[in-house]
């Protein structure tokens, strides 16, 4: 650089002067980026639920865990239905005056 453009810097650096930081700024600063990148504190035990299954690494299993209840349960009804379906044949072969 030649001595204009020195002064030039000079002039500039003077006509913005920076402002003091507030005491502990670096500190408060630091804290700020720890609280967010913390895990938020859940309201319920749902939420905290909901939390979980929403990680990503998380997701498959619990669609896995979803799907496979539903199953479960839609088979077990199934079973059911198909259960009082064949009482009510039987009962409609042996004693059809008694079915209403």
């Amino acid at each position: 650089m030649n001595a204009p453009d020195q002064k030039l810097t000079a002039l500039l650096r003077d006509a913005r002067p920076a402002p003091d930081l507030p005491p502990r700024f670096q500190q408060n600063v630091w804290r700020r980026i720890e609280d967010a990148e913390a895990p938020a504190k859940s309201e319920s035990w749902l939420d905290a639920l909901a939390a979980l299954i929403l990680r990503p690494r998380f997701a498959l299993a619990a669609a896995a865990v979803l799907l496979l209840a539903g199953a479960s349960v839609g088979t077990l009804e199934g079973r059911q239905f198909a259960a009082r379906d064949a009482q009510m044949n039987y009962l409609a072969s042996v004693a059809p005056h008694a079915i209403r």
